[in-house]
Parts: structure tokens; sequence; C-alpha cells
């Protein structure tokens, strides 16, 4: 059974964006089977495998399946980030990477990666991008989100007009965004890394939950965009945009990129059964 195609790519060139972001550039033979995604919030998967496989000798063309005749042990670890830029004519795409310390697989991945290493991708998939005919834009997140929100920023015309709310640790973290002069762009500081500060400043708590919901709400139909921290994203936000607010569906892209203490795997599960519940209430 054929399974989705597993692109090989190379690490082109790493930097330094913040403290606790880094951008990766990827290159090589990647785009011979990579076809760039037209939304703003274009993501791919990455395919984290053990240095100790042999990735040639497993059936080809590379699917995500060609890993199954591997032990489970050895299977490799797939992560979601979003597509920060594509340059078709180099032939390169740019991944944007929250890096804290050793915490995590791709992070520490990124921070390690030189130009020459090998990556393998799935993707992209993607679902938003800017609406030309919304009134207004509402843009929120905190560091997982930033690149799509970037890419999204990038893609507004230029006479956007626009809110943005970025929730990170400190100033050290903010980073430079292109946006349209009408498009007002607001920092807030929550003090230490997401995953390790106290409930009082995270989940319910989070300041862009407060910042985001005592801002004044402009006229005319919005289009929304918030991702990040799934507690303060699905409990917090997505019920203040589409309740309180009144935005229907097709003008609200609202859902969490991850979850205090969980690890994508047991975030994907959390996710299934909070969209089941959902299901059983309507």
């Amino acid at each position: 059974m054929a399974g989705r195609p597993v692109h090989t790519f190379q690490v082109v060139s790493t930097e330094q964006l913040a403290p606790h972001m880094v951008r990766v550039v990827l290159g090589g033979t990647g785009f011979d089977t990579f076809t760039p995604g037209e939304f703003a919030d274009s993501y791919v998967k990455f395919v984290f495998v053990r240095d100790d496989i042999d990735v040639a000798s497993l059936p080809q063309p590379l699917t995500l399946n060609s890993f199954d005749e591997l032990p489970p042990e050895q299977r490799p670890t797939v992560r979601t980030y979003t597509v920060r830029r594509v340059d078709p004519e180099a032939r390169e795409i740019t991944v944007d990477f929250v890096v804290h310390g050793e915490h995590g697989v791709a992070g520490p991945w990124a921070a390690a990666a030189k130009a020459g290493d090998t990556i393998f991708l799935m993707g992209p998939s993607g679902a938003y991008s800017p609406d030309p005919d919304a009134d207004w834009h509402l843009f929120a997140g905190d560091e997982a989100g930033i690149p799509a929100i970037s890419a999204a920023l990038e893609a507004l015309p230029p006479n956007a007009v626009g809110k943005v709310f970025i929730e990170v640790a400190g100033p050290e973290d903010e980073i430079d965004l292109a946006a349209p002069e009408s498009v007002d762009i607001t920092w807030i500081y929550r003090g230490g890394r997401a995953d390790l500060v106290g409930d009082d400043r995270a989940g319910d708590n989070a300041p862009l939950v407060e910042a985001v919901t005592t801002a004044p709400w402009l006229p005319g139909q919005a289009q929304v965009f918030i991702h990040g921290e799934a507690q303060a994203v699905m409990h917090n936000l997505r019920p203040y945009v589409r309740k309180e607010r009144g935005v229907d569906a097709k003008w609200a892209s609202i859902s969490g990129y991850w979850r205090r203490g969980r690890t994508e795997e047991t975030f994907r599960q959390w996710k299934k059964e909070l969209a089941d519940a959902e299901a059983g209430q309507d």
C-alpha cells in the first residue's frame, strides 16, 4: 500500500533569529518531489530518522510506509512545522524553529543543524490565506505561531487593516515583521518559557488571552487567524471570537499548535478527543 511521499532535503544554511528561534533553509534534491503549497499557513511534517537507519535500504520511492518494516522503536519521529518561505527559483524552503535547549526533538535538531545535513519531509498541507474581502484581520499566537503569522502578514494587500498580538518570553524574543502600514503589532511578554512559566501566566491565564479579549474590536467583517498553546487558544480565544464576537467559522482559522505537558503524539490524541466531544454536543 502506498504511503505519503517523503521528500529528501539537505540543510543549506541556518540562522539564529532570536534566543529561542532558529531559521533553517533547506534545498538540494527535495524539490524533485516537493510541490509548494498555495496557503499562507502551509506546513510540512519533519520525519526525524535515527542515524543508524540506512534509508537507502528501505522500500523506494520513500514514503512513510517505507519505515513500517522497522521495529516500532526504530521508526521515525514526526513533527509538524510551518513553512516560513518558499523560493521556487532557488529550490529552497525556509522553516523557523522554536528552540528551548535540549527540550523536544525538532528544536535540538535545528540548533545543531549544519549545511549538508539530510532531513526528510512530508507535505505540504494548509488551509488558510488572507481573504481580500475581509474588512480587517486579527492575528494572535505565541512563538509557535510566529512563522505562519509572518507569512500571512506578507501575503496581505498593502491597504489591509489589522491587529497582531504575539506572546513571547520577553523583548529579546521579538523578531522583525513585515506588515502593511495599517496593521498594528503588539508584543506581549509572559516572563519565561511558555512550557515552564507557572499556571498564573499560561493556559487560561496566558497574557495573550487578556490582550486579545480586551483590545478594541474593529467594525466590519473580521478574518481571524489564532494559533498557539491549545488551552489558551481552544478554551479561551476561540469561544471569544466565535461566540462573543460572532465570527463565522469560514472567517476564522483557530487551533492549537501545541499543549503544555504533551508531546505531539499525545497532543494529536487530545485534539481528536476534543473534536469528538464537541461533535457530540451538536
